[in-house]
């Protein structure tokens, strides 16, 4: 059975191809996504791809690039300055979002974080940017919730965004790796853990 080839213009196409990779790996996960496979799939030639990654690796960067900046568009869009939240119930909604996140884009959330590419691949320079831009916009968040004493504003701002994103990323891998399946209880989980980053009752 043979594609129909569609007319893109060159900025369309490598969307195209970032959203058809994704559901690929979405359905069947990272051995599920091959270049033959995503142009056969996006109904291109077999090389058009690679006018706009040239290989697998920097496929999988940009998908990872792309999760990065959902991610950050999903916690910029949390409000700071809405005075009918507390700062404790501003942070519980972004610790909700994030495992939200992570639940909702397991595989691509995989990428972002995992062995795939930062162990096993070569991740681009453009997506060390923008990890280190996300975890930035994370450390932010902490000087801001350190003034309102949410944190220890005597603790170095730098540990604390460590430590909480290190235990916010637990519990993702927790839920991602199926060792806790119990997605109803992620509200409570996430109050829960706000509780104990922070000392608060």
């Amino acid at each position: 059975m043979t594609t129909s080839k569609k007319n893109y213009h060159h900025g369309d196409l490598r969307e195209s191809l970032l959203s058809a990779a994704t559901d690929l790996i979405s359905e069947g996960g990272v051995d599920n996504l091959s270049i033959r496979k995503l142009a056969d799939k996006v109904g291109v030639s077999r090389t058009a791809p690679y006018h706009h990654f040239k290989d697998k690796n920097e496929l999988l960067c940009a998908i990872a690039e792309q999760g990065f900046k959902q991610q950050d568009e999903l916690i910029k869009s949390i409000p700071t300055d809405d005075q009918s939240l507390s700062a404790i119930e501003s942070f519980e909604r972004y610790v909700l979002t994030y495992l939200r996140f992570a639940d909702e884009q397991r595989e691509t959330y995989d990428l972002m974080y995992g062995r795939e590419i930062w162990k096993t691949g070569q991740p681009t320079t453009a997506l060390q940017e923008i990890s280190k831009s996300s975890f930035h916009l994370w450390l932010e968040w902490v000087e801001a919730l350190q003034q309102q004493h949410v944190f220890d504003p005597r603790q170095p701002s730098l540990r604390i965004a460590q430590s909480s994103w290190a235990a916010l990323h637990g519990l993702c891998r927790l839920f991602n790796d199926g060792i806790y399946v119990n997605r109803e209880d992620i509200a409570d989980i996430a109050k829960n853990t706000v509780r104990m980053l922070t000392n608060h009752p």
